[in-house]
């Protein structure tokens, strides 16, 4: 049985498997250049294809590596990890066995062991079915469990506004041949995970469907920011305001409100706006953090020109005076 997604690492970078490590470099380089997300901003297909040529270069620039994906095709990673220290000790010259009779490693193992396992599946993207990346997962031998610290689970990004994350939304996606209507709740935060349970592919151990994560990707809005679980924004203020005080207009995420100013508020000092914050999945708001800076006018006229220069000649006290003495 042939097994399916196996990526030709000397097709994607445009080399020939005899092609040295300059031409590799360089064939590497060229195509990197043209599919960085830089160049391509919002072109999913250019990012792909950006991963899937780094990701070759990654094994085709490693003599190691290289030699063994050489030696074992799609294998190459299994391979190394049912090598040297498992139940049967070194594995011996495999250059001349056709890996390709088998649909993964582990089906070439079972039938060593007389299992006869043929686990299928697939269904592409981010699938680990030899355990999460940086697991454990022993080796194969007798009285070695397949289906241990194995995760068919995969990741995928989904774009949000402010607006979409704040209100909640519903997105309909296609997955394979499928189409899904995906309800966001209110309060989505930039890594957040959106679990759609049994749209994954099929663990072929459990016969049951995996899930599919959703991680949130949070656009940035023009004048809110969301720091942590707190809700920020930045509004000016005349230095008349910041002296003498009073009520000024702040917008919230549900409309503008009036906002007390103390008197004497130093430029970058926050005020809090209890409930008129993000949104918590548990349906309550937190606090909207305002964090005032006090904006000088760009022109004066004439006559607040000379009602500055009247503060300025009566002024009874500098705001610098605590540092006379400071000196090294």
């Amino acid at each position: 049985m042939a097994a399916t997604g196996f990526k030709d690492y000397y097709a994607v970078l445009g080399v020939s498997r005899t092609a040295g490590a300059d031409e590799i470099k360089q064939s590497f380089r060229k195509l990197a250049r043209k599919y960085h997300p830089d160049v391509n901003p919002d072109d999913e297909t250019a990012e792909a294809k950006f991963k899937e040529v780094s990701e070759a270069y990654e094994v085709l620039s490693d003599a190691d590596k290289r030699k063994k994906y050489d030696q074992y095709g799609q294998y190459w990673q299994q391979a190394d990890r049912a090598g040297a220290g498992s139940a049967y000790g070194s594995p011996g010259d495999t250059s001349g066995f056709d890996f390709s009779n088998y649909g993964s490693f582990d089906e070439f193992i079972n039938e060593l062991l007389g299992r006869f396992a043929t686990p299928g599946g697939g269904g592409g993207g981010r699938a680990y079915p030899y355990g999460t990346p940086g697991a454990s997962t022993g080796g194969p031998g007798f009285g070695y469990d397949p289906a241990a610290n194995r995760s068919f689970d995969q990741e995928a990004s989904i774009r949000l506004t402010f607006s979409e994350a704040f209100h909640g939304t519903q997105k309909r996606l296609r997955i394979g041949s499928d189409s899904v209507d995906v309800r966001i709740p209110p309060g989505a935060k930039q890594g957040s995970k959106i679990r759609l349970k049994g749209k994954g592919p099929i663990n072929p151990y459990s016969k049951q469907p995996a899930d599919i994560f959703l991680v949130v990707q949070l656009d940035p809005h023009n004048f809110f920011k969301l720091e942590g679980d707190s809700l920020t924004a930045e509004v000016p203020i005349a230095p008349d305001e910041a002296v003498l005080g009073g009520k000024i207009e702040v917008p919230t995420p549900d409309g503008s409100v009036t906002m007390n100013l103390p008197s004497g508020i130093k430029s970058g000092q926050s005020l809090r706006l209890r409930g008129k914050g993000w949104p918590s999945l548990k349906g309550d708001r937190g606090d909207l953090l305002i964090k005032v800076t006090i904006t000088p006018p760009a022109t004066l006229s004439d006559t607040e020109r000379q009602l500055y220069e009247q503060i300025r000649d009566g002024r009874t006290a500098s705001p610098r005076q605590s540092l006379v003495n400071n000196r090294l």
